[in-house]
């Protein structure tokens, strides 16, 4: 048993972050740093990268059409086209595959890779990464996210769960030489996260805010396992888990499946 889950501590721990300096902060003053920083390195940073002034505003609406689209596999032309119709403004495709280069050098995104591992000879898989920020409190502060608001917004929270638990994922596991990737391929099946250990052996997660949403991420797990180990060369994952937000135990289901509580998570 890990005790019992209130979904505004999840709230707030998603919008302070993983900043050392905020332990201990109220949640109003710990919402500050991230956009302090963000403030930062696009007013700072960018230039001092290689000298070159760049469009700063244009920085910051492709940095929100990227907190729109935190964990999801959308393409540049998707950004732009975004950029458009949220803030009614043009940004060169050359541009936005610039400044998210500038991005991804001054840490501000950390993007999940797609899992290239020979797993299904017969499937296609998709190439395309999982947008990330390096800490989900980044798209908090670039959505301006209040505690309240994502009580009121579900679908956003969900997104921003999952860019949490990532993010703690690919922290552990890289604690002990592994690797996180996105599973993607073109029969829209999905695996939110897979760990790859360095002698080939994988793990793969589904991520789910609410315990209701156990059962079908466990059944969507076998699923793909058990058409895996349907291929000839195909290379089941080793452990199958859940994810979740608001569970209270750690266990093993009777199909095999884990089911861990992002509170219980540890290196």
């Amino acid at each position: 048993m890990t005790g019992e889950v209130d979904l505004k501590n999840l709230i707030e721990l998603i919008i302070r972050g993983g900043w050392p300096g905020s332990i201990g902060l109220p949640i109003e003053q710990a919402a500050l740093l991230p956009t302090e920083y963000l403030n930062a390195v696009v007013d700072d940073d960018v230039y001092r990268i290689d000298g070159v002034k760049r469009d700063t505003s244009k920085m910051r609406l492709l940095l929100r059409s990227l907190a729109r689209n935190e964990s999801a596999t959308v393409t540049n032309k998707t950004l732009k086209n975004d950029v458009k119709s949220m803030d009614d403004e043009d940004i060169d495709a050359n541009t936005v595959a610039s400044y998210l280069d500038i991005f991804k050098r001054l840490f501000i995104t950390d993007n999940q890779p797609p899992f290239s591992a020979n797993i299904r000879s017969s499937v296609r898989l998709k190439q395309a990464e999982k947008r990330h920020f390096a800490d989900p409190s980044l798209a908090c502060a670039l959505l301006k996210a209040t505690p309240s608001g994502l009580l009121g917004d579900l679908e956003t929270l969900g997104f921003l769960f999952e860019a949490l638990c990532e993010r703690d994922l690919r922290i552990y596991a890289e604690s002990f030489g592994a690797s996180l990737y996105h599973y993607q391929d073109y029969k829209n099946q999905e695996i939110d996260a897979v760990i790859e250990l360095p002698d080939g052996q994988w793990s793969a997660f589904e991520i789910k805010l609410g315990a209701n949403q156990i059962d079908t991420a466990a059944a969507s797990l076998l699923e793909i396992k058990r058409q895996i180990e349907e291929e000839p060369k195909g290379k089941p994952p080793v452990a199958l888990c859940v994810l979740c937000g608001m569970s209270n135990a750690t266990y093993r289901r009777p199909d095999g499946v884990y089911v861990v509580p992002i509170t219980a998570l540890r290196a």
